[in-house]
């Protein structure tokens, strides 16, 4: 789950890192406010959607070359202007894609003396087992581009989950980003703190871009990104209050409501699966035939008839989908009770766009029979690559 930058910077405040003086706005009318409450000389409006690259990105209904979605104002009266011209608005940028996202949030801040600018982020690392900081002195910058073009600059410090961050594995960081002075002692605490922060909330990705030292060579978090695991949740009812549904996909919020593992890609052959990994063959195996799948669809190893037809009335929700693969190996999942459920949602909603089903597994023969007994126009499948080749031949005409 993610949250806004707002949102972030409150969390990590709380375990005692420095962030700038700042308010929120959800409504314009909170506008003048904010702005009041803040001292000035310098304001910074930001957009807040669940997207990096905001400051580089375009409003749609405003002129090609009208400023970002990150502003810097050098007066009240630039700042409500500022406000105003962005709220509202629909921010695209390199992560939006070309639909954007609609500003229904504004965080004005405090201007900051900017020195040095700096890149700071946790993360689980797969390959060493590790929570992982990462750590460069080219902050402010696409972190993937400093990454290809200069790799030497990236810094990666694994943390021993049983000792924590110790003063070792901060002043490894602190000497990556070249910190001394009062700035190397500020890093020191805050590296520790942010390590805290995370393990404690259960995150996910933890991103600090940039991290700036100040002209007095003080240490400011200057933008966050949190990410938490979708697992742990349940341990933090604080943070499931700081979800903003507006910012995720309508059917990817509906399949929560459900328990389903759905999420929703750019293709046109919708898929129903039992099994992440199955879910995944499955999708490859659309690739390799030549179409693309239109989400990732994992019903799970216990689900019931009502979840079932949830999750197909969630696939076929999807204006881009153009046909359907339901792929179902019966394990701890029994046949009879998906075939009932795609029955029951295809007589709700009145397919029309062709279906491909292969059962196989627990209860299989009665899970053909009720699909084959049901009336709808299905195409059975033999295996996995029989279906798919009729799933995308029955799409591509």
């Amino acid at each position: 789950m993610n949250i806004h930058e707002h949102q972030a910077k409150q969390i990590l405040q709380e375990f005692g890192a420095p962030i700038a003086k700042g308010a929120a706005i959800t409504a314009i009318e909170q506008a003048e406010s904010a702005v009041a409450a803040l001292p000035g000389p310098v304001w910074v409006v930001k957009s807040q959607i669940h997207a990096g690259g905001r400051g580089k990105g375009k409003f749609k209904e405003l002129p090609a070359d009208a400023k970002g979605g990150v502003r810097v104002s050098f007066s009240a009266d630039e700042a409500l202007e500022n406000i105003r011209e962005m709220f509202g608005k629909t921010l695209v940028t390199q992560q939006t894609g070309p639909s954007g996202k609609a500003v229904n949030r504004i965080y004005v801040e405090d201007g900051a003396d900017i020195d040095r600018e700096l890149y700071l982020s946790i993360l689980v690392d797969r390959e060493t087992g590790k929570t992982s900081f990462v750590a460069s002195t080219e902050g402010g910058m696409d972190i993937e581009t400093v990454a290809h073009d200069t790799p030497e600059l990236i810094h990666s410090i694994g943390i021993t989950a049983s000792a924590g961050c110790t003063d070792s594995d901060a002043a490894k960081l602190a000497d990556a980003l070249q910190l001394d002075g009062t700035a190397r002692t500020q890093g020191t605490a805050l590296f520790k703190n942010l390590y805290n922060a995370f393990v404690a909330k259960d995150m996910s990705l933890l991103e600090i871009n940039p991290l700036i030292i100040t002209k007095s060579n003080d240490v400011q978090v200057l933008d966050a990104k949190v990410s938490f695991d979708g697992n742990a949740l349940f341990r933090h009812p604080d943070i499931m209050e700081l979800r903003d549904e507006t910012e995720e996909d309508e059917k990817e919020v509906e399949a929560s409501k459900h328990d389903l593992a759905y999420i929703a890609l750019d293709g046109e052959i919708g898929c129903m699966v039992n099994g992440a990994g199955l879910a995944m063959a499955t999708m490859d195996i659309i690739k390799l035939y030549g179409a693309e799948p239109a989400n990732f669809l994992d019903v799970g190893g216990s689900a019931t008839t009502e979840r079932v037809t949830a999750a197909f009335k969630i696939i076929t929700a999807d204006p881009n989908v153009k046909g359907i693969l339901v792929n179902i190996f019966g394990g701890i999942m029994r046949c009879d009770v998906i075939a009932t459920g795609v029955v029951q949602a295809a007589s709700d909603i009145s397919l029309n766009v062709p279906l491909v089903v292969r059962l196989e597994g627990t209860k299989v023969e009665e899970g053909k029979a009720i699909i084959n007994e049901s009336g709808l126009n299905v195409i059975a499948a033999d295996d996995l690559d029989d279906a798919a080749q009729k799933i995308v031949k029955a799409v591509k005409g």
